[in-house]
This record gives C-alpha cells, structure tokens and sequence, in this order.
C-alpha cells in the first residue's frame, strides 16, 4: 500500500486537515500516440497534446524542498538556499557567447490569472560568479530593457565618446585594486551600447509571416504575454542567446482548481506547442533544449473539502512531472513510474540534481567539471550530487 505521511514533511496548510480524500482530476485525459510511447495529456492541452511525438516526459521527479521560495531557488540554483549562481549564468559561464549584440542569458515573466507567487532577482542572478553572467530581464512595454535609450539630448556619437573615456578610467582603476568587476562593467556597458541597436530589431516582428503569429495565439502581439514570450524566445534562440529563461505566474492552486486550471493551460498551451513546432520547422530544435516545468508537484488528495466547488491541492515534492523536447532526448517517451496513487515515486526517480546534470551534459557540458573557486571551495551547479540520465537521452 501507497505510505501517506510515515514522518513525511507536509505543508502547514493540510497538515491539520483530519481526512485526506484522494482528489481524481474534474478533467479527462487522452491517450496521444503520435508515433511515440503514447503520452496521455489533459482535454485542457490541446495544442500540447499535438507535439506528444516530440515530448520527452519525466513523470518522477523529486526534490526535498516543500514550499515555493526554496523549491523555486533549488531548480534555478541547484540549492535551496539563496547565494548560488543560477543555471542561466552558470552556461554564460561554461558556453560562452555567440552573439555579441545580445546577453547570454535572457529572462521573461508573464503574469498568469491565478494565484502569483512572487520572483526573485536572485532567481537569474550570477552570485559570485562574474556579474556578466547575470540574466537579463526584458520587460513588456516600450521600455524591453530599462535605461537602454540614450536621454534626451544625448546622440549616439557622444555616448560613444562618453564610454570610451569611462573604459579608460575603469582600467585604470581595475589595474589599482585589481578588481574584477570593474572590468564585468566596461563589458556591461559595451553590451548595453551594442544592445541600443539589436534590441530595437529583436522586438520587432514585421518580419514574421501571418502563420507565424497565428500559430503562438492571439496574444503573440501583447508584450509581456506568455505567447509574445514564447515567440521571443524563438528569435532570441535563433540569434544564438545561450539560455532563455520565461517564468509563468499564478499556477498556485490551492484553492478552485476547476476554475483556475482551465485559465491558465488556455494561456500557454497553444504558445508552448508553437515554439515547439517554430523552432522544429526552422531546423534549430535538434540543437535548442526546451525544458517545461514547475518547482514541486502537488497532492493526490485535495486540500481542502473535495465536495466543496472550491477545492484545491497541496505542495507535493515527493513525485510530479516535467517535459523536454529536442537538443538530444529521446522524442516521443514516457518515463518514471509512481504509485497507484501518486504520491511516491516507484521506479526511476529523478532529482533536480539529475536533472541538472542532464540538461549540463545535453548542452556539451560535464556537470562535474564546471566548476567555480570561491573562498576557497570549488562550487558546481550540482554540488555533490546529480547523475546523467542516459535512458532520456537519444
């Protein structure tokens, strides 16, 4: 028989509840063959459930931490606690640049209609990696990058000017103190000029053909949506940008499941599907990692009164699901196994360290000899920990 609490860590929030009903989904699901292992995907993921054939799908995921702002920070960083590089800055890092018009790492969010949980700079910040490496936010707006545009009165020449002597005074003092960011700044700097040119063509998508844009959904065109992300995402791939980070709020459904779950698959399904497809049509889907997820799954049993229109489900760590398509894992599959029930995971098991190492080893790198010197201790993205899961691989 499935073991429910046994010592297990549980939220405060059903820890008092004194019945855990199991809570079946209100939603149906289908079985979607597509030439794979035959993946069975929700009535409220349509557009998903046509790229089944290209999704790779984890269903035994694990990690220890049980609330948000820790287990969002273990998935960025690799530890639960605050003051590690995140993933992002770590391949800036280890793969470099390849466009030197634009950052390596680019972060977007979308505000979704649900309950938000809040975000953190740290999420996509370097730490004590070189400051370069940090993600860089774009926003929606008139503004994608704050303090990009020259003030007014400023021309492009005089900012050039203006630059060049600052770099001349940087180096001088980097050569007094020998402190590195100094240089990271002239470096910022330099991207920030360069960016004033390629940000404005980036954002720009006249040239994308009305298919296009019909394919991401009719938000494509509303900056700061998940669909307009999405299509930035391509674009930014295709510019070379090493690691596009979208964060997604509002999937916190503690509370009117029927009511909230609908809205927010109807706001990323078709996008998601898109970005599959765009980038799979255009030949760069063999070489771009797409990984979907969340920080932690959530309760078989429901939270709350499952009679109630209201109900909702509880943190669950102990097993939940991602998915992968394209740069190298196998197409089409289904992997991991949990109990009848859901709550444990039964064979396969994945931890975030895994995963890590994974998505590291897919990229060209060895999870192990990425490594950092800080006061004297040699850090990685996976610390201690973390195996290359060969059977997701093609």
């Amino acid at each position: 028989m499935p073991q429910v609490y046994n010592n297990q860590r549980v939220t405060g929030m059903t820890s008092g509840q004194t019945t855990l009903p199991l809570a079946p989904s209100p939603f149906k699901f289908k079985k979607h063959d597509n030439g794979g292992d035959g993946l069975w995907v929700s009535e409220l993921l349509p557009h998903t459930a046509s790229i089944a054939s290209e999704l790779c799908v984890v269903k035994s995921m694990y990690t220890e931490a049980i609330n948000h702002a820790p287990g969002v920070t273990m998935f960025q960083t690799g530890h639960q606690q605050a003051g590690r590089p995140s993933i992002g800055a770590w391949l800036s890092y280890g793969l470099g640049s390849t466009n030197e018009d634009l950052p390596t790492f680019v972060v977007m969010i979308s505000q979704g209609r649900g309950q938000p949980q809040a975000l953190f700079s740290r999420l996509w910040g370097a730490a004590f990696l070189p400051s370069e490496h940090q993600g860089t936010v774009m926003r929606s707006g008139n503004d994608p990058i704050l303090f990009l545009k020259n003030p007014e009165g400023m021309s492009r020449e005089r900012r050039r000017v203006m630059l060049d002597m600052l770099g001349e005074l940087n180096e001088q003092a980097h050569d007094q103190h020998g402190d590195r960011e100094t240089l990271a700044r002239v470096q910022q700097y330099e991207m920030a000029y360069r960016m004033q040119m390629s940000v404005p063509e980036l954002t720009d998508f006249s040239n994308e053909s009305q298919d296009t844009l019909e394919m991401y959904g009719p938000d494509v065109q509303k900056p700061g949506s998940y669909a307009y992300n999405c299509l930035m995402a391509r674009r930014l791939a295709e510019r070379g940008v090493r690691f596009v980070q979208l964060y997604h709020r509002g999937w916190d459904q503690h509370l009117d499941i029927p009511g909230q779950l609908p809205m927010q698959c109807a706001d990323t399904d078709q996008a998601q599907a898109a970005l599959v497809k765009d980038l799979k049509r255009r030949g760069l889907l063999d070489d771009t990692l797409v990984v979907w997820g969340g920080e932690f799954g959530r309760t078989a049993y429901s939270q709350g009164d499952l009679n109630a229109v209201k109900y909702g489900r509880d943190h669950h760590p102990r097993c939940f699901t991602i998915w992968m398509a394209g740069g190298g894992v196998k197409p089409g599959i289904s992997y991991g196994q949990t109990d009848e029930i859901g709550y444990n995971v039964v064979d396969g098991g994945v931890h975030v360290h895994d995963l890590h190492a994974t998505m590291l080893h897919l990229l060209g790198i060895d999870h192990e000899r990425l490594t950092y010197k800080y006061q004297g201790r040699r850090f990685r993205l996976t610390d201690v920990h973390g195996h290359v899961q060969q059977q997701l691989l093609v």
